[in-house]
């Protein structure tokens, strides 16, 4: 617990004094290898994805949707552990499940539904010696500090800014 609440506070101390440190930008990189496997590289890290043999796909790894809610029950659960070192609530385990409803009619081009989600909610169980108004307030930090919560919760902007198109000619 100590160890993270170091780790929560020398990164905060010096945001605080030089926000410019916490801006950025991450950089994936997404390659079709064969058919619809595709592999995904970003720094030292490397994932495939997939899609299941029924929409095309030979089912080899990871759809794009288990990496969202993956990213969002890590993001969360990363976080809440991270206010609980920060606000000294101790946590012996921490779980969270992402339910996310979709309509693939909208994949392929036969539903009105929207491409995306249509909802998504995401239970979290604690187990903790604390009192339960110090676990909500936890889990309350962690959602409103959330990087991934954020990105599912609001609109984001996204552009496409540039394609080229290579001839294919030597």
């Amino acid at each position: 617990m100590d160890r993270l609440r170091v780790a929560f506070e020398r990164p905060a101390q010096a945001l605080t004094l030089r926000p410019s440190l916490g801006r950025g930008t991450g950089v994936s990189r997404a390659r079709i290898r064969q058919g619809l496997t595709c592999e995904i590289e970003d720094g030292q890290w490397k994932l495939i994805a997939d899609m299941p043999t029924p929409a095309g796909g030979d089912g080899a790894a990871p759809t794009p949707g288990v990496f969202g809610r993956a990213a969002l029950g890590s993001c969360l659960a990363i976080g809440y552990m991270l206010h609980a070192a920060k606000l000294g609530v101790p946590i012996a385990s921490l779980e969270v499940e992402i339910q996310a409803d979709y309509d693939d009619g909208a994949l392929f081009g036969v539903s009105t539904s929207p491409p995306g989600y249509l909802d998504v909610r995401y239970t979290v169980t604690v187990d903790s010696s604390a009192p339960a108004s110090d676990v909500h307030r936890v889990l309350d930090e962690g959602d409103a500090h959330s990087p991934y919560l954020h990105v599912f919760s609001r609109a984001q902007t996204c552009r496409r800014i540039g394609c080229i198109q290579s001839s294919g000619k030597a």
